[in-house]
């Protein structure tokens, strides 16, 4: 399970798109493992003033529940502060702990210089990087859709960003499959098809392994995941929501 929490929260955010937020928006999405509730996962948005600047955090949690939480224990929460007058992360924090696998970081991006400050707390190492194209973090990556709309989501074409991530920096792909109508537990909905590109190997079954439906609205919201992992499936759907900046079209 280490690692599909996260790419869970990468999607969320990653369609949460700037002109669509509303202050204080709320996404909550319940994940199964196979026939097993698996847990939660969560992204909340609020306005704040960071280093003297308007910003938006973003939290968003991952935690595992239920017999699969017997097995495995998962907290996830991560942070991120993206300036309003760049689209840009200015800090990003990073506090999981997945089976005993922890990871407690702060990152702070410096977009001038091109370089991003690492703060390790949990062995108090101090380590910058640098880097030569416009990066997001794991959850600002959503400010690369900013400016789109539903519309100019075009069946066979792709999109891409870069993340910075685990020391590196990512190239995260998404290619659109076509409109479909799904069902929710709140009624239909009409959906943007979109598969993400992720890396076969320990998690992922292979590269086309996840397909994702968004949202065929001005929200663009993502409403279901499908995922087949290297061991078993994983399933992610709507539960709950608050504060969407435009009302969902559900049938």
């Amino acid at each position: 399970m280490r690692k599909v929490f996260l790419f869970i929260l990468i999607i969320i955010g990653y369609f949460t798109q700037a002109q669509t937020i509303s202050g204080n928006e709320y996404l909550k999405y319940r994940i199964h493992y196979g026939i097993l509730n698996a847990g939660f996962a969560t992204l909340n948005i609020t306005e704040e003033n960071y280093a003297g600047k308007p910003h938006l955090h973003i939290v968003g949690k991952g935690n595992s529940s239920g017999a699969v939480r017997l097995f495995f224990k998962v907290d996830d929460r991560y942070e991120t502060y993206i300036d309003k007058s760049t689209n840009k992360p200015s800090k990003f924090i990073r506090d999981i702990n997945e089976g005993g696998y922890t990871k407690n970081k702060i990152l702070l991006f410096d977009h001038d210089k091109r370089i991003v400050k690492e703060h390790n707390l949990e062995n108090n190492k101090k380590t910058t990087y640098s880097y030569n194209t416009d990066v997001q973090d794991m959850l600002s990556a959503f400010y690369y859709l900013r400016s789109f709309k539903n519309t100019d989501f075009v069946t066979g074409t792709s999109k891409t960003v870069s993340v910075f991530m685990d020391e590196q920096i990512y190239s995260f792909r998404l290619k659109v499959l076509g409109r479909e109508t799904i069902k929710t537990k709140f009624g239909k909905i009409d959906c943007i098809k979109i598969r993400p590109y992720v890396q076969s190997g320990r998690v992922f079954k292979a590269q086309e392994s996840v397909t994702l439906w968004v949202s065929d609205d001005d929200n663009l919201i993502p409403m279901l995941l499908e995922a087949e992992l290297a061991v078993g499936s994983l399933k992610m759907s709507i539960n709950e929501y608050k504060n969407t900046k435009y009302p969902l079209n559900f049938k």
